[in-house]
């Protein structure tokens, strides 16, 4: 079982690759907010209803001051494809080793359909200016997820 982050953690480093083929740090949003979000798979219904929430308040939450990334297992070759097919604006990055999601207790043990599973637990994690966790949501819903997160950020 993986170990979930609280709040005043320090949130575990990453270097993952996104859809573009290039590599992103979280250290390269140092001084700035981002909302590290975890799903299960890339241009399955439930994903893309949430990716396409977060794109299509990716101009308000920067404008706030937040940048957002969306960590999956799939191979960035998936990422770019759910990229464009959906007009995606977020960063999306690929963890095929699952090492970050685990890190970040979004992989382990989950009930799906009644039965207890590994896999990907969807969740979401903003990060201070100082790398610490300012919110750590697991098992959060696809739907509505977005909207839920502005409110506990203020920003609704």
């Amino acid at each position: 079982m993986s170990h979930r982050l609280a709040v005043g953690d320090t949130a575990p480093a990453f270097t993952l690759t996104s859809d573009t083929g290039e590599q992103v740090s979280l250290s390269d949003f140092a001084g700035r907010r981002v909302i590290v979000y975890f799903y299960p798979a890339a241009m399955t219904p439930g994903c893309t209803k949430q990716a396409c929430d977060f794109t299509d308040s990716l101009d308000s939450l920067k404008a706030a001051g937040y940048e957002v990334v969306g960590i999956s297992p799939d191979k960035p070759e998936k990422l770019a494809k759910f990229r464009e097919r959906d007009g995606l604006t977020i960063t999306l990055l690929s963890d095929p080793t699952k090492e970050t999601l685990t890190a970040y207790g979004a992989f382990g043990e989950k009930k799906l359909y009644g039965k207890v599973v590994e896999g990907v637990i969807r969740s979401t994690v903003v990060v201070d200016p100082e790398g610490k966790v300012e919110v750590a949501q697991y098992n959060v819903k696809a739907t509505g997820h977005v909207a839920k997160l502005r409110r506990d950020l203020s920003l609704a």
